[in-house]
Order: structure tokens, then sequence, then C-alpha cells
């Protein structure tokens, strides 16, 4: 399984398939060792410029805190396995691996209605994600290893002190509850990362990231494809603007990584 994948999004100009045939064809051809994939995106309400722009910036923001967030369940989750002799086990997102779950990507129209504005879907995931980080700051996780001897004492004057005391066994229902929690932060991450792009405009895609001597390759065939008169203005040593997500560089395109680590 890939740790690390780009998800971009290219501006159409005549129509979503033949854009995303020439893509293919050229990664066929020229990068031949980075399979992509296609995210379908549906038409979202996006509003005013203003507003898609002011949303921009909290997405930022709510991005990097449910990032957060959901490093810690999973922290949370592998101390959990690690003190209970548990073989670690990979994390899924609605028990799909988390590499199948973004390659085949789809938007969950029940729990989150295109007819809602951008800043309501953002909004609620946010609010969501800060509901499960005031859980993780009332409780800190202590291991201690007694003999048997004075177990029942500790136990005892700990309960005294207000600690709740868990023998530490292995609890698969437990071990199974904070799984789904990660599972669907995760998934609601996902959402949020995708929540400003309008699917009658845009061809989205991803890839596990290319290799060091293809990278060059695959974004220069982005370039290609973004068709734009001023695709020099964007590039990082011209002063260009940054990219979405944080990245150092900029482009003529939407691009984000994705560290699944």
């Amino acid at each position: 399984m890939a740790t690390r994948y780009w998800v971009v999004s290219l501006p159409v100009q005549n129509s979503a398939s033949s854009l995303w045939t020439r893509l293919q064809q050229s990664i066929s051809k020229r990068a031949f060792d980075t399979p992509i994939y296609r995210f379908n995106i549906p038409n979202l309400r996006v509003g005013t410029l203003d507003s898609l722009l002011a949303l921009s910036d909290d997405l930022l923001k709510s991005n990097s805190f449910i990032e957060g967030v959901s490093h810690k369940i999973r922290r949370q989750i592998e101390e959990l396995e690690r003190v209970s002799g548990v073989v670690s086990s990979s994390l899924t997102v609605d028990g799909v691996p988390v590499d199948s779950y973004l390659t085949r990507f789809v938007w969950d129209e029940a729990k989150y209605p295109t007819m809602s504005p951008l800043k309501e879907i953002v909004d609620g995931i946010h609010v969501q994600a800060a509901k499960i980080e005031d859980e993780l700051k009332e409780y800190a996780l202590y291991t201690v290893t007694l003999f048997s001897r004075d177990a029942d004492n500790f136990r005892t004057k700990a309960r005294d002190r207000g600690f709740q005391i868990r023998d530490f066994e292995y609890n698969p229902e437990t071990q199974e509850s904070r799984k789904q929690e990660l599972e669907k932060l995760m998934q609601d991450q996902e959402t949020l990362r995708n929540s400003l792009c309008n699917g009658a405009m845009q061809l989205w895609g991803v890839a596990p990231a290319p290799s060091v001597k293809s990278e060059k390759k695959v974004r220069s065939i982005l370039e290609e494809l973004c068709d734009s008169a001023n695709s020099t203005y964007w590039k990082s040593e011209d002063g260009g603007m940054g990219g979405l997500g944080g990245d150092a560089d900029a482009y003529p395109y939407v691009s984000f990584t994705i560290n699944l680590v």
C-alpha cells in the first residue's frame, strides 16, 4: 500500500471524459509507473467567488485541526493494541482499506447533501471533530504493572482518588468502537478536503505519489493539460501563490498530498 497520495483537480476545457483520456495516455507514455484513479465528485453549491475565497482560508485551518485529531485517535488505538498484546491491524474507512477508499471514492449524498452550502458542510464536519477532540482531552492512559498480591489494594486506593481502573485485557468491543470513531473522522476529513471542488467544471484524480524519477514528468503532464497561458506565474520560483492544502509549491491546478502515516 502506498503511504502518500496526490489528489489533483484539472480545469475542463471541453469535456471531462476527453481530458481524462488525454491524461491516461500521457501518463502511460511518459510516467507508466504511476497508476491514476478518477475521483467522481458531484456538483456542489460553490456560491460567490468572495465566499469561496473566505471558505478556502477556513478550510486550511479546519483541515489541519481535523488531521491532528485523527492522529490522536490513531495513536490511542495503537497504544491500546500494544499494551493488550494484539497484533496491530490496518485501519479502515467504513470497513475498506484506506488506499482503496481513496482510489474508489464515492460521495455520501445522504450524509452530505449536495444542495447544502459548502460552508454548512465544512462547519458540520468541524463541529463533529471538535466534540471528539474534547473527549480526548478529558482522558490519559497509564500502564501500571503490579504483583498480583498488590493489585486489589492499588485498585481501591486509585478509585478513592477518582481514577477509573481497568485490567488491561484485550477488549474487542472497545477497540472496535475506537476504530469506528477514527474511520468516521477520516471519512469526514476526506469529504472536507473535497468540499471546494465543482464537479461540472473540474476533473479530479488521485494517484500514489510518483517515484522521485517520475515526479517532474507527472507535474509537467498536469501543467500541459491545463492549457494555461499564464502557467509560468504559478511556479514558485517566479513568485506564484501557494498551493491548496499548504503545499510549498504552486501549480495552475489544485493539488494536495495525503499522507497515510
